[in-house]
């Protein structure tokens, strides 16, 4: 990863207000206190299932939030928790669709790999590999019919540009000219295999060049490189300028899933991306520039640990769903989404 002049590292510093800067710091640590947490409850079995964390690919969704408007449209893959919280989705719904209850965001029956939130336009997170590309083009379709002027967020793992879904999805964006960004979360490893094994074409923003679409890599450790980037991507896109692919190198801390014990790297590579946290380099600006002190930071972790200890009873005291739940929600009966 390109490594910036301290000279250079100021002037991006100064691009962002103190409130820019705070607000990034605490959704961030939000996400990785809730990830901490999630991974901790799964070990003693109180969540089951599928469990994919974000630890570590904070800024992906914090940088890309602060870029957008509320109105725009957000869809993932299964490493879902952390959009929502960034967007705002109550962290009780979310840690109780965790444990599939009936309190959750999909009523218990989505678990991790399914939060959804209508109420922050989060279209959800999605498991089949590659599956929420063609959704997330036919959400900004949805978007340009009915002009108004809003986008959609398309996010995918680096595995996923392997799937035939991906080059029709941009192949149909460029030709309609659709206001999407495609951002592929490129952390390294498709599962336990690494980019490098999957395919000669290592960097994957190029792959948008064979449909002449705009696209650009993205150091995605710094938060401020990610707002920066969708920025310029959603002028194009409001703009009828059509789509935009994003490459945001970034890492996951811990394995492709709760079940895996991530082997395939070393101790070394880990400990080089974990100098680069972009939770740590936030924090370094809000200090050196003396927008909080090192104790107002620690009082906002331990209030976010609290808010996490109040989800997890939140969760634990909520009831599991009604057998007859299984026979509702399988048709769409009123959806109103997009109806005037």
């Amino acid at each position: 990863m390109d490594v910036e002049t301290p000279e250079l590292e100021n002037v991006k510093a100064t691009q962002f207000s103190k409130e820019q800067y705070m607000t990034w710091y605490e959704s961030m640590l939000m996400m990785r206190r809730f990830e901490e947490k999630a991974g901790q409850l799964y070990g003693q079995q109180k969540i089951k299932g599928f469990c994919h964390l974000y630890i570590g690919q904070e800024a992906c969704a914090a940088g890309a939030v602060s870029a957008l408007r509320k109105e725009d449209k957000w869809i993932t893959a299964y490493r879902d928790h952390g959009h929502p919280l960034a967007l705002g989705t109550n962290p009780d719904a979310i840690m109780a669709e965790l444990y599939g209850k009936a309190t959750g965001t999909t009523k218990g029956k989505g678990g991790s790999m399914h939060i959804f939130d209508k109420e922050v336009n989060f279209i959800g997170g999605h498991g089949i590999v590659g599956g929420q590309v063609p959704l997330g083009a036919g959400l900004a379709f949805a978007e340009k019919y009915n002009e108004t002027g809003n986008l959609c967020m398309c996010y995918m793992g680096d595995g996923a540009v392997r799937q035939g879904a991906f080059h029709e999805a941009l192949n149909l964006a460029m030709s309609w000219m659709l206001p999407v960004i495609f951002v592929i979360e490129n952390n390294g490893y498709a599962m336990g295999t690494s980019v490098e094994r999957t395919s000669n074409v290592t960097d994957l923003y190029v792959l948008g060049s064979a449909y002449q679409m705009p696209s650009e890599a993205v150091d995605a450790m710094q938060v401020e490189e990610v707002h920066l980037a969708v920025e310029r991507a959603a002028k194009r896109a409001r703009a009828g300028e059509g789509p935009t692919l994003l490459e945001f190198r970034t890492y996951r801390y811990k394995g492709h899933s709760m079940s895996d014990p991530a082997k395939y790297r070393t101790k070394e590579e880990v400990a080089e991306y974990k100098a680069q946290d972009p939770i740590q380099q936030c924090k370094k600006v809000i200090l050196e520039r003396e927008y909080a002190t090192e104790d107002e930071l620690k009082t906002m972790d331990k209030n976010i640990k609290a808010r996490v200890l109040e989800s997890v009873k939140f969760a634990e005291e909520s009831p599991f769903p009604e057998a007859d739940e299984i026979f509702k929600d399988v048709y769409v009966e009123d959806f109103d989404f997009y109806r005037e």
